[in-house]
């Protein structure tokens, strides 16, 4: 079996988690996860359920224990699997400066 490297294997991952956001993810794709949330200069994302099984947002949450969390404007989604896309392009973004589509 050919072995993939470089662009070709971040390509690979970043189709792994279009496909699968949520669930289980192979040792490469956790490791560019781990990165890229480790890697955040901001307060970092997490998912608010607004409309229980229909609505979810985007937020930040502070590091400051007990701050409330801010919803970013402007990002409501029908799936969970959407939000965590979205996340994921963002981080994606912050970190190599590339806007994934």
């Amino acid at each position: 079996m050919r072995k993939i490297s470089g662009e070709a294997f971040r390509r690979a991952l970043i189709e792994e988690f279009r496909r699968q956001p949520i669930g289980r993810h192979s040792p490469g794709l956790r490791l560019l996860l781990n990165n890229l949330r480790s890697g955040q200069k901001e307060d970092p994302y997490i998912l608010v359920c607004t409309k229980p099984h229909r609505e979810w947002r985007l937020a930040r949450k502070s590091v400051e224990r007990g701050s409330p969390v801010r919803l970013v404007p402007d990002l409501i989604f029908s799936s969970p699997e959407q939000a965590e896309w979205e996340v994921f392009k963002l981080l994606w973004k912050e970190s190599t400066g590339e806007c994934l589509t």
